[in-house]
């Protein structure tokens, strides 16, 4: 997974050395601008969709977020009576996490920097990932699913920007950039490319697209994959 390895140190080194304290400020309650309240709002209505495909009551279950940032995900599944393994390629997200984190929560969420694949982290009942694989290939994406379903019993929900014009235009106009100036690059995808891209890899399970959620600048599909042990 080269091309895996070679983006996911590309959004290391933004999320922890670039774009820190932007994070910290967009997932917190301070005032943001015009454009970054749309980022705020659509997120969090993506992270509430993702939460309403999982079980309410969440006890006895283990999670795996997958690029938990800085924790809201995480304290919300924790509330909810979940086991959370809450994984960030940036130390920095992580500590800022941990710092959020509520004080009753601390022996339910184990907060991990480093990559989201690594198996060390164990078996899980469900994974979500939100905003965590829109920097990826269809290929990288079949291949995390691919690795990941081994050890999920229930659903993988995650996130992936949709291919729509508006989106592949950003994208066009991101590639002139010199690479020294641009953040990570989202790629858009559709579900039919990442369905066929798992096909490829020879990788079976079902995967189905939930919901668009649309907010100012934040556009984003929630799909979930099925096809871990049963």
């Amino acid at each position: 997974m080269a091309s895996y390895a070679a983006t996911r140190d590309r959004v290391e080194h933004y999320f922890d050395r670039t774009a820190t304290k932007t994070w910290e400020r967009l997932t917190s309650d301070a005032p943001v601008s015009g454009v970054r309240a749309t980022v705020r709002a659509g997120r969090d209505q993506m992270r509430a969709l993702m939460l309403a495909q999982l079980p309410e009551d969440l006890r006895g279950a283990r999670i795996l977020d997958a690029g938990c940032g800085t924790g809201a995900m995480a304290v919300e599944l924790a509330q909810r009576g979940a086991e959370v393994v809450a994984v960030d390629i940036s130390p920095a997200l992580v500590e800022i996490a941990e710092k959020r984190m509520p004080a009753n929560l601390s022996g339910q969420i184990s907060w991990v920097a480093g990559d989201m694949l690594d198996a060390t982290n164990g078996m899980f009942d469900h994974v979500v990932a939100m905003d965590s694989m829109i920097y990826y290939t269809a290929p990288d994406i079949a291949a995390v699913l691919g690795k990941a379903s081994p050890r999920v019993n229930g659903k993988f929900v995650f996130t992936l920007p949709p291919r729509t014009p508006a989106l592949m235009a950003m994208w066009r106009v991101g590639k002139l950039f010199p690479r020294a100036d641009r953040s990570p690059t989202m790629i858009p995808q559709t579900t039919a490319g990442v369905a066929q891209a798992l096909r490829d890899a020879g990788i079976k399970g079902r995967l189905s697209e939930i919901e668009r959620v649309k907010s100012g600048f934040y556009i984003s599909n929630a799909l979930a994959f099925e096809g871990g042990r049963k």
